[in-house]
């Protein structure tokens, strides 16, 4: 099955947008970077993972990475506006024309109300939401066989996607390891925590009629078949 729900967004017949967003929504686990990359290698879409322009912004020591990393360093999320004023700082640099892959953002109601508002003084809006749903159980085995390389950032599966050799990265030779966050116990309230800061996320992009839900248990290929086919049909995409 590719799609959960086959519900296509509702547009006018000569309805033309300039900037175009689409949004991935899912719980850890779900494959929004892995759906991400097929989706970008089959599409114009530009993805963006807030995630990474974050730690980016710190690297390169920008104003808004600086204040980013005073609440990072005591361990607090970043706040929405922070959030906000880097995509749009993202945005700002592109062409009106562009195509977005948001990946994992908006991750509460506040943050998809002033995504809209950024995009509607844009002339643009949310075209499409793709909602990855998959069993709890499967996100939970998903996370807890996750590994990462220390030294360049590679990502692995002990059953999924194994290295050659156990414990070390293909790539640079680095030892694999799991994260804190990718173990069971803070797995299960990670998993609580977006069951709570999605419910109202959900209700606001289906109200707009752009909630699209897709199937993230299947084969990637397949999920991202899906979405792409559901991105074909959008206004002069």
């Amino acid at each position: 099955m590719g799609v959960v729900e086959d519900v296509l967004p509702q547009y006018g017949a000569q309805e033309t947008i300039g900037l175009k967003a689409i949004i991935l929504l899912g719980a850890p686990g779900a494959g929004k970077g892995t759906l991400a990359e097929g989706i970008k290698a089959r599409t114009k879409f530009i993805h963006i993972s807030t995630g990474d322009m974050l730690r980016d912004a710190v690297k390169k020591g920008s104003a808004i990475g600086r204040e980013a990393e005073t609440f990072m360093k005591r361990g607090e999320l970043v706040p929405d506006d922070v959030i906000l004023r880097l995509v749009e700082e993202r945005l700002d640099q592109g062409s009106p024309d562009d195509e977005y892959l948001f990946d994992g953002f908006p991750r509460t109601l506040e943050q998809a109300e002033m995504l809209s508002a950024s995009l509607r003084r844009r002339g643009s809006r949310v075209m499409a939401v793709f909602s990855l749903e998959a069993p709890r159980e499967l996100l939970i085995s998903r996370l807890c066989g996750r590994r990462l390389c220390r030294q360049c950032g590679a990502s692995y599966h002990v059953v999924n996607i194994p290295p050659r050799k156990a414990g070390i990265c293909d790539v640079c030779g680095g030892e694999l390891y799991q994260r804190a966050d990718d173990q069971e116990s803070t797995i299960l309230n990670r998993l609580e925590v977006f069951t709570r800061q999605t419910e109202s996320l959900i209700a606001y992009y289906e109200g707009m009629k752009v909630l699209i839900r897709v199937d993230a248990a299947q084969h990637r290929d397949l999920a991202v078949e899906a979405i792409v086919g559901h991105i074909r049909k959008l206004p002069s995409v």
